[in-house]
């Protein structure tokens, strides 16, 4: 899922829990950096939860995907992340941060990003401090898609989504604008947190 790619190739043994944090990171990362086709919501549809927070989002997203079909979902995305009006959303730590695109948080990103051996396909188009961007990083990074040393994921969760992604998820789940994407907003909220107490918890 992810379209970034390392200079080596993982050798360390992913266990169930980090397959399933991949898995979640990388739902996420194709959610936010394009809309989703009916495939995709047919399959999200599907989702089963639990009565864990995480379990609620997962339900809340099945229904949502129900409700939707996806050219409502892709008009709903372009209003969100393309469009021009009141209701977009710029999903960038820069502007998070910096209130500023293109900012220092971004040479930040790729500066850990090249500590990494990580770099952007060329055909991507978005810069490497956008949330999509940072959470298929996570993926790779949880799931062992990337080479790299025990406790990256730590490091590029605290450093570079801890400070601002969820305030972006909270936009999110209440932009005016939002339906479908509401409850993506309100997963990757949830999400973050249990990362956020998990790693707090293992530190």
């Amino acid at each position: 899922m992810t379209d970034s790619t390392s200079k080596g190739a993982a050798a360390r043994i992913v266990d169930e829990i980090d397959r399933a944090r991949a898995q979640e990171y990388a739902l996420l990362a194709t959610l936010l950096t394009r809309s989703p086709d009916g495939q995709l919501l047919s399959r999200l549809a599907g989702l089963r939860g639990d009565a864990s927070p995480i379990g609620m989002a997962h339900i809340a997203l099945a229904e949502a995907a129900r409700r939707t079909n996806a050219e409502r979902a892709s008009r709903e995305f372009f209003v969100l992340f393309a469009g021009l009006g009141e209701g977009a959303l710029l999903p960038y730590a820069s502007h998070y941060l910096a209130e500023t695109l293109y900012g220092r948080p971004l040479v930040q990103v790729r500066e850990t990003l090249d500590g990494l051996g990580v770099e952007k396909t060329p055909e991507r188009t978005e810069p490497e401090d956008h949330a999509g961007f940072l959470c298929e990083i996570m993926a790779g990074l949880a799931g062992g898609g990337f080479a790299a040393p025990d406790g990256a994921d730590r490091d590029v969760f605290e450093r570079h989504l801890s400070p601002w992604i969820r305030r972006f998820f909270i936009d999110l789940e209440r932009a005016k604008s939002a339906d479908f994407y509401a409850s993506v907003g309100a997963l990757g909220r949830t999400f973050i947190d249990i990362e956020a107490e998990a790693f707090a918890l293992s530190a």
